[in-house]
């Protein structure tokens, strides 16, 4: 079993099962239960009830653990993700949400259903070669669903970074991560100041942005649930389809840009036209994605906010520059990648014509990472 970070709770059965009767009531028994690995911040178990039914259990960080300004609140906000997305966007494949409790003694947790399938990362690492191009296709046209959906205001909820407009939330989420790096104590690859005047040079552009879509934000290949169609259907050709989208408990209202970053994590959407992804997402998106240089900038922004929020989060997860060396250069690369894209005059006359050194060292050393 992979070892849990600062913020995650050690479980046991037992303790496990404690919630389950928190959830549904002392007459509900718990047939079996075992941890699901790979995520970093809530711990997460899947549950059989004994009446069958396959549920997951997701465990926020108990009160006194330091996080980070924005993951205040992360277990109440999938809780509102989940029913706001079942409301207006039944067809996109999100788990039903069946108990969000809060307890002084279990602190708080919710119980939502097993989705079946295994994550995209985990079919890329297996020794299965599935197509996973279905999956992925079906992937952008249900994250432009969420899309369609508008909130009442720029960011994330419950008291956390927001604002009227777009840019006023953007730069509030910047202020937020990089206040954030110096109560951790985390070295940057570059100064503050260089990054907190990008949302004031590149007001215009922000300004773009007119309606708060609701944006999943955290599409890397983890949070994607995929299977083959069982045989013996006649679609049951080696092709991987997608059966959930997990983890929305980092959901914001914005710019859909922001978007089709995590989806291409360590790489540049602009540089992959005919990714399925993108495929589905303008085949299903009420505005088209047009790589004009506004949309361009927009885009380096919003990588420069994903790098440094993955840089930022590290010491929170108990991750030392000592232990993973790889992945603070790594990310310091691309950081400063981004900073050099967004002080050229024009991107567009390099727009997939040759690919950053940075970026190409930074996708050799990412490919036996996680996120």
């Amino acid at each position: 079993m992979d070892a849990l970070s600062r913020t995650q709770r050690p479980l046991d059965r037992d303790q496990v099962r404690r919630y389950v009767e928190a959830s549904f009531g002392a007459g509900q028994a718990m047939a079996d239960c075992g941890p699901i690995t790979g995520g970093g911040f809530a711990t997460v178990w899947w549950v059989v009830l004994d009446d069958g039914r396959e549920v997951v259990l997701k465990v926020a960080p108990r009160p006194d653990v330091p996080l980070l300004r924005y993951e205040q609140g992360l277990c109440a906000a999938e809780a509102r993700y989940l029913r706001l997305v079942s409301t207006h966007a039944p067809q996109v494949p999100v788990p039903p949400l069946l108990h969000h409790g809060d307890d002084p003694d279990l602190g708080e947790w919710l119980v939502s259903g097993l989705i079946p399938g295994r994550s995209l990362r985990e079919w890329t690492d297996s020794e299965q070669h599935l197509d996973d191009a279905p999956a992925r296709y079906d992937f952008g046209a249900a994250i432009a669903a969420l899309h369609r959906i508008s909130g009442h205001h720029y960011g994330y909820d419950g008291g956390r970074a927001s604002g009227a407009t777009w840019r006023e939330a953007f730069t509030a989420m910047l202020d937020g991560l990089l206040a954030d790096a110096a109560d951790w104590d985390v070295r940057l690859p570059t100064s503050p100041e260089r990054i907190r005047e990008l949302p004031e040079r590149y007001a215009s552009i922000l300004d773009e942005v007119r309606r708060p879509a609701l944006l999943h934000f955290d599409g890397w290949d983890g949070n994607v649930l995929a299977e083959p169609e069982p045989e013996p259907e006649p679609e049951a050709d080696g092709k991987l389809h997608l059966r959930g989208i997990v983890d929305g408990e980092r959901f914001l209202f914005g710019d859909p840009l922001m978007d089709l970053v995590s989806p291409f994590i360590y790489r540049r959407v602009e540089d992959e036209p005919d990714n399925p992804f993108l495929r589905g997402y303008r085949g299903a998106a009420t505005d088209p994605v047009v790589f004009d240089e506004a949309t361009l900038r927009r885009l380096s922004l919003y990588r420069l906010h994903l790098y440094l929020l993955m840089t930022v989060e590290m010491p929170s997860r108990g991750i030392t520059r000592e232990d993973r060396p790889d992945r603070f250069e790594r990310l310091a690369d691309l950081l400063d990648h981004e900073l050099t894209e967004l002080r050229r005059p024009s991107p567009s006359a390099r727009v997939a014509e040759h690919p950053a050194e940075p970026v190409a060292k930074a996708q050799r050393r990412a490919r036996n990472s996680t996120r």
